[in-house]
């Protein structure tokens, strides 16, 4: 992949070196940043039920193509023409309202500064109360996946815990370390203990799928990433870590890491080595890790900001290397295994419990630092295995809560044509693992994305009545209905013809007169009235209609009603199933 650099004040999509601890001063406002993406490439999510050819149509503007879906988030890979400008055509697609975002394929670099590589304190085990959360928790039954460069898979720490991954930059099942990045982070999380060799990882008899993300140079992509997120969550991976900064501005990234979320497993990403703080807003879907050192401050080369969760150890971190050997490492790339190997402690101990509960538990028994309470250089605290595992061995998992649904546009009795944007709000105490759209008590499409959206191809639609129902799902299988929205569907804008037969136009009536109407439609009639003075007297729901019209009129008693006027109005008007109405009037004298 060709990457290109895009220079600026892009508060938004800061690429931090995550993975590498720079001497960088602590700033108050972020500095000029550079992008790197993929040339070439964007990748859109569409509203669930958008069709191909709609989405080609959206396209076909940029000379963009579809080159690769993620089929669990909905993410559409999109090649570009090697002339085109990626940032104009993210922009002009970000606007369009049946594509929930579009963004570059960012790239970020796997890094780190190494130490000295002798060095065997592994300071940060006791640090965080290791060794009391092992009395009863060591991680067995639960999958870490190390989404990095891969992992050396015959390295003597880490062999024993290997299970089957997964190269998402080549597509194939070679997830051998490229970089050696991965090896290290995956010692971190979760090498093997008490086995009389090397280093212990935090969650020491977890398993460690190895998930391929970058090229040989470290590099990993918001699609790759985001790949390897949907395929660990699809094979039982409970844990996932990503040791790459960044990554919290790729919207792609975090539609994946809510797949991951709504089948109970977790995320856990490093918050970067720039030094600075960084605009990210906090997501409920990652859970971002900062670098403390042994003496529980702030590392020096850590980014911070509102995006932070958790502090912990990422200094002279103990690990293992590629080629079977150990050294000591610095970053966030290892803040980030430390926490992700805590909660792989936590479901070992307690497996039922939903992520938004780990997830509190884990804040809740950080320990504070520096500013009482949360704050942007430590989130909730610096992690303590053993408190966050206590709390979870005695938390109750147990959720009887249903969701909360409202479909928010389009709103009742409106009428709508074309491809329409449906809207949905959905929230849960746990979290929303699905949400349907009925169309006339009938599927239309699931969306496991928030923000729910839909797209709605009404062209091929009769006309007419059209009833919305949504239903989201927890985890837990409870489910709420939301209340039908009745819309219109009106595609036809050309309104019915209607005729006056009889009488005619100017005719002199007397006694009883028959008044007959008809009416064509491109598409069809869907309701023939007739009025007389303006009052309905005659309804028909096909293309004709007659009355029997008593000219004199008579009071209650039979005596015959004075007359106010010399002449009548006699209108006849017809309507489709979109709605559009035609009308004939006529004007008759009586006698």
């Amino acid at each position: 992949m060709r990457t290109y650099v895009l220079s600026g004040n892009i508060p938004l999509l800061v690429l931090a070196a995550a993975l590498g601890a720079m001497s960088v001063p602590a700033l108050a406002e972020p500095q000029e940043r550079k992008i790197e993406f993929v040339k070439g490439r964007v990748l859109v999510q569409p509203r669930a039920g958008l069709s191909d050819k709609e989405m080609d149509k959206l396209l076909k503007p940029h000379g963009g193509r579809r080159n690769g879906h993620l089929k669990e988030i909905n993410v559409h890979i999109i090649e570009l023409p090697e002339n085109a400008n990626e940032v104009a055509v993210m922009n002009a697609l970000s606007k369009n309202p049946h594509l929930k975002f579009a963004e570059l394929d960012l790239a970020v670099r796997a890094d780190m500064i190494p130490n000295d590589p002798y060095y065997g304190s592994a300071w940060h085990l006791p640090r965080i109360n290791g060794p009391t959360a092992w009395d009863s928790s060591t991680g067995v039954g639960i999958t870490v996946a190390i989404l990095d460069s891969g992992v050396d898979g015959t390295h003597p720490d880490l062999r024993s815990s290997l299970v089957p991954g997964w190269n998402t930059y080549n597509n194939d099942s070679n997830s051998s370390d490229v970089y050696g990045h991965g090896t290290k982070v995956a010692g971190a999380a979760a090498a093997a203990g008490a086995n009389s060799a090397g280093v212990a990882g935090v969650a020491w008899r977890a398993k460690i799928m190895p998930i391929r993300v970058t090229d040989t140079s470290g590099y990993a992509y918001s699609s790759t990433i985001s790949s390897g997120l949907t395929w660990a969550a699809n094979h039982g991976a409970r844990v996932a870590n990503l040791s790459f900064g960044g990554v919290a501005g790729s919207s792609s990234v975090a539609s994946a890491a809510q797949y991951m979320r709504s089948k109970g497993g977790v995320v856990v990403v490093a918050a970067g080595n720039s030094g600075v703080q960084e605009p990210y807003a906090a997501s409920p879907y990652l859970t971002v890790a900062s670098a403390t050192t042994s003496t529980d401050t702030k590392a020096s080369f850590s980014s911070y900001g509102a995006f932070v969760d958790v502090g912990a150890p990422g200094v002279s971190i103990w690990t293992t290397t590629r080629g079977g050997g150990y050294g000591s490492v610095s970053g966030t790339s290892f803040a980030s295994p430390v926490t992700a190997g805590v909660y792989a402690l936590m479901m070992a101990a307690n497996p039922n419990l939903q992520p938004t509960t780990l997830d509190t538990l884990l804040f809740s028994t950080a320990r504070d630092l520096g500013t009482s309470g949360f704050d942007n250089y430590f989130g909730n605290g610096r992690v303590d295995a053993a408190a966050a595992v206590s709390a979870a061995r005695s938390a109750v998992a147990t959720d009887t809560t249903a969701p909360s649904i409202a479909i928010t546009s389009p709103s009742g009795g409106a009428r709508v044509s074309g491809v329409v944007p449906v809207s949905v709000a959905a929230s849960d105490n746990v979290g929303v693992s699905k949400v349907q759209l009925y169309l006339n008590n009938t599927l239309f499409a699931t969306d496991t994305v928030s923000p729910y959206g839909f797209s709605v191809d009404t062209t091929a639609m009769a006309d007419g009545g059209l009833t919305l129902m949504a239903r989201a799902y927890d985890a837990a299988g409870n489910v709420t209905t939301s209340s039908n929205a009745g819309v219109t569907v009106a595609n036809d804008t050309t309104p019915p013809t209607t005729t006056i037969t009889s009488p005619g136009s100017g005719a002199t009536v007397t006694g009883t007169v028959t008044v007959s109407a008809t009416a064509t439609d491109d598409k069809k009639v869907a309701k023939l009235t007739l009025l007389i003075d303006g009052r309905e007297v005659a309804v028909s729901y096909g293309s004709s209609v007659s009355y029997s019209w008593n000219t004199s009129g008579t009071k209650g008693n039979g005596r015959k009603k004075t007359r106010t006027s010399t002449t009548s109005t006699i209108t006849s008007r017809a309507q489709d199933p979109a709605g559009n109405i035609g009308t004939a009037s006529i004007t008759v004298r009586k006698q």
